[in-house]
């Protein structure tokens, strides 16, 4: 069998792995379908402090309306004056600058039309 390199043209044939809890397991997966990346690509870029740049498609838009759903659903939850969890408040967060960026985004490529 043949190796391939990846499309940078790299041999990519060392592993890396971590354990994480759950709570953690379900906050990465949340973070990295937000950004549109590859779970390795998303990770990789995050620990090298590259910048994660996001791309409007038809998939960020789902994966932001799921999370909408889950926010709106477990702010329902709460009882009135309780402080929401931190996760909840880290989902939020990443959801907003997702819409914000895809905002900004959004109003780039109208400025670039106009020239």
């Amino acid at each position: 069998m043949q190796k391939s390199k990846d499309s940078k043209g790299r041999w990519r044939n060392r592993t890396v792995a971590f354990r994480v809890s759950q709570r953690e397991w379900e906050m990465i997966d949340c973070m990295v379908s937000l950004s549109g990346l590859q779970k390795q690509d998303y990770i990789l870029r995050k620990l090298m402090d590259w910048e994660v740049t996001i791309q409007g498609s038809s998939r960020i838009y789902k994966a932001l309306k799921l999370q909408m759903d889950k926010i709106y659903q477990e702010l329902k939850r709460l009882e009135t004056g309780e402080r929401p969890d931190e996760d909840l408040l880290t989902t939020l967060q990443m959801v907003a600058l997702t819409l914000n960026g895809m905002k900004e985004e959004s109003q780039h490529a109208e400025i670039r039309k106009c020239f």
